[in-house]
């Protein structure tokens, strides 16, 4: 690939140190480029935000990112991208909490900052044919004359569910180079630069750090926890502070661990219940995007994953009209969460998926 010009996402961890130091290696010409979307919070959240994505340490990733690039001999840009982080993420979650709803962040992320605007602001500045990251999942120009996107090849780390949302204009300009690797294999190419990045945590998604933090900054108020049929049992703090399938904080009285089952998000309401009630065999999407020009006009069979970790289940996918589909699954699912993604999968690749809006319980 000599004379290509790729830019690498790095983020001064182990897989996007390795995915340029694969492109440099297969000739490409190899820059790296990281974002800043830490804002500067109070300093009394700070430690709540420690690591990861979005944090005070944002610092230090920077610096890791920074060493990589030297060590590698290549320029490192660094983007900011606060305003819009702001715009697109933060008050999209805390929408979607305030919402009822359980929002992925990382996914609106993937699709609006990281392979949108951070791409759009690197071209005013610089040129280049590619945009690469460390990502765990493949690409491919199908004999369909379109992109396809597939899971990795490492089963344990494919992160095809977080980039479902990405457009054709999208997937033709990514490389990722980790796709067809295992993690094992990726380490020892970090270990191969001694800079000890193979004992470095990996990073965490936004939704595992940081949300107290941030809906700490949402108003919220208390209302009724009752049972599926009405019931009053008890008291919530507010439903920004609750998810599908949550145990913790409900603190009712109970014979049997009592579970969210739902958040009534008009009445102020959490609806709680067994782990039974927590199973679904239907559930609704919209926001819906599919990998081929024109959405399936009749039922089609498929595997549906509906948050990151679930293994993908066997499933009917009901076009309803519009910006909808019904999926039915062959056997029912736990804790199916509004505000989540459903993607929808043929074997390792990428069929399209939506947000899953209503589920019926069983």
């Amino acid at each position: 690939m000599k004379n290509k010009k790729v830019i690498v996402g790095l983020s001064g961890g182990v897989d996007s140190a390795a995915a340029a130091c694969l492109l440099l290696k297969q000739g490409y010409s190899v820059s790296g480029a990281i974002m800043s979307t830490w804002n500067g919070m109070a300093a009394d959240d700070s430690h709540i935000l420690k690591s990861g994505c979005y944090g005070p340490d944002e610092k230090y990733d920077i610096a890791s990112a920074q060493k990589i690039a030297d060590k590698l001999g290549i320029k490192l840009a660094i983007i900011d991208l606060k305003t819009e982080y702001q715009d697109y993420v933060i008050n999209y979650f805390k929408s979607e909490y305030q919402a009822g709803r359980t929002p992925n962040p990382c996914i609106r992320c993937n699709q609006i900052l990281k392979f949108g605007l951070l791409i759009e602001k690197l071209r005013t500045a610089f040129d280049f044919d590619f945009f690469a990251t460390g990502h765990y999942a493949r690409i491919i120009f199908n004999t369909a004359g379109r992109y396809s996107l597939l899971r990795g090849i490492d089963n344990s780390k494919d992160q095809s569910y977080f980039l479902y949302r990405l457009n054709q204009k999208q997937l033709s300009q990514i490389l990722f180079p980790l796709g067809g690797m295992l993690k094992s294999e990726v380490r020892k190419i970090a270990a191969s630069l001694q800079l000890d990045l193979e004992h470095k945590k990996e990073s965490q998604n936004f939704a595992s750090l940081g949300n107290d933090s941030i809906l700490c900054r949402v108003e919220c108020e208390p209302g009724e926890i009752t049972d599926i049929n009405g019931k009053i049992l008890g008291r919530h703090n507010g439903i920004k502070n609750y998810t599908i399938g949550q145990r913790k904080g409900i603190r009712v009285p109970s014979s049997e661990p009592l579970y969210v089952v739902k958040i009534d998000q008009k009445n102020n309401r959490i609806i709680a219940g067994n782990e039974r009630e927590l199973y679904n065999k239907t559930i609704f999407i919209s926001s819906l995007v599919w990998a081929q020009t024109n959405p399936p006009e009749h039922e089609i069979g498929a595997y549906v994953q509906i948050r990151y970790r679930h293994k993908a289940q066997k499933a009917l996918i009901k076009p309803e009209g519009g910006d909808l589909v019904k999926i039915e699954f062959s056997e029912a699912q736990k804790a199916a969460a509004p505000g989540q993604s459903a993607v929808i999968y043929s074997d390792d690749e990428v069929l399209g998926g939506g947000i899953i809006n209503e589920t019926g319980n069983i």
